[in-house]
Formats: C-alpha cells, sequence, structure tokens
C-alpha cells in the first residue's frame, strides 16, 4: 500500500456517515479510495445504496488535514497498516463484509499457515474459568494456534498470559488507538505480546477511549479467527456478542458448559441449549470439529522429548505399538476395554501426536 492511498484511504475512513461496508462500495466503484473522493458527488448518487445524507460529509477538508496528522503518527510509531485489498490484509477477515477498510498492526504477527481460535469470555471470570482457560490453551498448544482475544480483564487477559506461558502467538484486539493501553494494568505484558503476535486494531491514535468500541472491536476478534470459544458468560455480555458476530460468519462457535446455577455460565449454557455453539466439553473437540490436521501437531511435537500419557492410553499405545496397524473394534478387543472408551482415548492420543487415524476406521503408532 503506498503511502498516498493510505492517505486517502485514512481520510475515508474519518468521515463519519461512512462506515466500513459502504466504504469498500465506493472503493470497488470508484477504484481507490483517492478516486472516491474526487469524485462528482452526482456520480456517487447514481451508485446503488447511496444517498446525499451518507456523502453529506464527504468532501469536508478537515478529513485530509486529520488524516495528514495520523499518518505522521503511523510513519513516526513504526505502525503497520492493512488495506482491505492487499495481500497482508489477514485472510479471514477479508471474508468479512464489514471487515475495517484498513487495519493497523503493532508486533510481529505471522499469520501464514496458522490456526486461529479466538478465546472471550467474562471480565470477572471464576477461578474455575481460569483452570480451565489455562488448561484449554495448553492442551491446544501442540497444534500451535494463535490466541486472540481482547486484552481485557479476566478472560481475554487469562489466555493471551496462557498463549504466552505455552509459547504460542498471541494477537490482542484493541478498542482503542496504538498510542495507548487499556486496561492500564495490563501495560506489563505488552512488551512479550508484541514479541509473541502482537495488536490489531481499526482505531485511530486521536480516538478517545469510549466503551461503545468494545462492541465494533468484537467483529475483528471473530472475524481473525476459525472459530470462538466462549469459557464463561452471564446471561448477558460482551462475549455472546461476539459470538454472534462469529455466527454471522459462519464461524464455528463452542462454548464452555456450567452448572445451571452458576450465573458466570448461563451465557454459555444458553449458546448450547439454542445451539448456537457446539458444547465445549475437552480441548479435543476443538481440532476434531475443526478438522485440523494430524501433520501439525506431528511438526510440534517433534519438539517435545516427553509426552505424558495416563494408564489407558499406554495400554493403547503398547498394543498398537506391538501389534502394527489396527481397527478400532480389535484396538479395544486386544485391550479389553469398550469401544466407545478406546475411540475417546485415541482422538485425546492424536492430540497429543502419538497416534494417527488411517482409513478404514484404522489407527497406528507415530
Amino acid at each position: 500500500m503506498t503511502e498516498n492511498n493510505l492517505l486517502y484511504t485514512l481520510a475515508l475512513q474519518n468521515v463519519s456517515k461512512i462506515g466500513d461496508i459502504t466504504a469498500k462500495k465506493l472503493i470497488q466503484h470508484c477504484g481507490s479510495a483517492e478516486a472516491v473522493l474526487k469524485e462528482k458527488k452526482h456520480n456517487l448518487l447514481k451508485i446503488d445504496g447511496i444517498g446525499s445524507i451518507v456523502i453529506s460529509d464527504l468532501y469536508g477538508k478537515k478529513h485530509l488535514l486529520e488524516a495528514e496528522q495520523e499518518l505522521k503518527y503511523i510513519r513516526e510509531n513504526n505502525v503497520i497498516a492493512h488495506y482491505f485489498m492487499d495481500d497482508s490484509y489477514p485472510e479471514k477477515l477479508k471474508h468479512c463484509i464489514d471487515g475495517p477498510i484498513v487495519l493497523f498492526q503493532s508486533g510481529n504477527i505471522n499469520l501464514e499457515e496458522q490456526h486461529i481460535i479466538s478465546i472471550v469470555g467474562a471480565r470477572k471470570i471464576t477461578t474455575h474459568g481460569i483452570a480451565q482457560c489455562e488448561k484449554l490453551v495448553e492442551q491446544l498448544a501442540p497444534f500451535n494456534p494463535i490466541i486472540v482475544s481482547g486484552f481485557a480483564y479476566g478472560t481475554d487477559i487469562t489466555a493471551q498470559k496462557a498463549a504466552l506461558k505455552n509459547n504460542l502467538q498471541t494477537i490482542g484486539c484493541l478498542a482503542h488507538g496504538l498510542d495507548q493501553i487499556y486496561p492500564k494494568v495490563h501495560k506489563k505484558y505488552v512488551a512479550d505480546i508484541e514479541r509473541h503476535g502482537g495488536f490489531f486494531t481499526d482505531f485511530w491514535s486521536s480516538d478517545t477511549f469510549d466503551r461503545n468500541n468494545f462492541l465494533k472491536r468484537n467483529r475483528i476478534i471473530a472475524g481473525l479467527s476459525e472459530a470462538t470459544i466462549v469459557i464463561e458468560s452471564a446471561e448477558k455480555g460482551g462475549s455472546l456478542v461476539t459470538a454472534d458476530i462469529a455466527n454471522s460468519y459462519n464461524r464455528e462457535v463452542f462454548a464452555m458448559p456450567g452448572r445451571p446455577t452458576d450465573s458466570q455460565s448461563e451465557g454459555c449454557n444458553n449458546l448450547i441449549k439454542v445451539q448456537r455453539a457446539h458444547l465445549l466439553s475437552k480441548a479435543a473437540d476443538v481440532p476434531y470439529i475443526l478438522n485440523w490436521q494430524l501433520e501439525t501437531v506431528q511438526k510440534a511435537v517433534q519438539k517435545k522429548l516427553f509426552v505424558e500419557l495416563d494408564t489407558d492410553e499406554k495400554v493403547l499405545y503398547n498394543t498398537l505399538k506391538d501389534n502394527g496397524k489396527m481397527i478400532l473394534d480389535k484396538i479395544a478387543l486386544t485391550s479389553n476395554m469398550p469401544t466407545f472408551r478406546v475411540a475417546s482415548l485415541l482422538l485425546n492420543m492424536e492430540l497429543k501426536g502419538v497416534v494417527r487415524p488411517l482409513p478404514g476406521k484404522q489407527f497406528e503408532v507415530i
């Protein structure tokens, strides 16, 4: 993206009555943001869905002046700007109709050939929720996913700290510009996150902090990812909005169930009840539903010297090691375990990268 193109894109983004959907329509019709801003008003009004109210503020001189100031900030602070038509723009976000026309980045984010999941939930996360979130990230670590969240209190920062602990990339989607950090207490995590991922936002450095920004920010959290996981949520909450957005993008949604009496599980239980989310009972549910390929696990497992197996998993491992390729029923018969139990154990062992499935319901040791 050239600096001139960025300047005019910023100016178009700055027009109050033109959102991302309308901006994309105008750019695609005229060819560029610069062409939009220089087009005659009567020609723009010929575009389907573009009315006089929408473009009433389009030709204000302040847009270019303010864009120049923001461009100066971007240049002086080494901010990376991703234009929605550039190759560098996140691929999954390209398929979201309301994805930002320009996305700002800090840090060392690498989205190439990576699984990307968002983890969201209550700001007032319970001790149980923290433990479940940390366990989930740890058990998904062999797949090397990027963990996306909102860098807020509670579930967000729990997930992102767990990602850092497991040497995974993590991305914080901010509800403000890159010149500030909210909450301020999380400033101590910024350097680590930028070394192992970074931050995305579509807000300018001049945008003042506003709680309403969180809802706009949530579309980026949902749009970046192939799946959104809700750890805990009350009956109403921002994480449920993110789940709804993910559903609208035809992305998978998972929710961790809780007891009916737990207020912080009510939102998750409702998502599952109305079939707006998969029930997430164990980490293995995620790669199973998303069809993550075993090769990803194998590459990650090669870095590990030891893989922990429980007693039953060791029995299955030794059975396959001694007998070679075996069908599921034969494994169950030889190991003297019920088939449903063997199937569940084998799925966990796939996650750990010690066995792989073969055609015809066969399995073998890696």
